[in-house]
């Protein structure tokens, strides 16, 4: 009778979660890489391997359009996302933009 062997299911170490907000957003907090007025692209705060690309609601990408206008966020800029996590989408984001180079 051969020897069966289960195969382990994966197992996930640390995933990041999304802390759900009383009006449905979920908060990313993390490092801005790359930032313009259609989307924002953040590493997390807490793993450095965690790189999220937000589209921006109408709103927010209102409030992008004039942060780009004064310089814009450079990279490595703190910021916090307030996203909905159904849709990935950016709803508002806060964090003071560097001054540019």
């Amino acid at each position: 009778m051969p020897i069966v062997v289960d195969t382990a299911v994966p197992m996930v170490v640390s995933a990041v979660k999304p802390k759900p907000k009383a009006n449905g957003l979920a908060k990313f907090e993390g490092f801005v890489l790359h930032a313009n007025n259609a989307q924002i692209t953040a590493r997390a705060k807490e793993s450095e391997l965690t790189i999220l690309t937000f589209p921006l609601s109408q709103e927010a990408a209102q409030k992008m359009q004039q942060i780009v206008d004064k310089g814009g966020y450079q990279y490595g800029d703190k910021v916090t996302i307030y996203y909905n996590p159904t849709t990935m989408q950016a709803m508002k984001f806060k964090g003071k933009p560097s001054k540019p180079i």
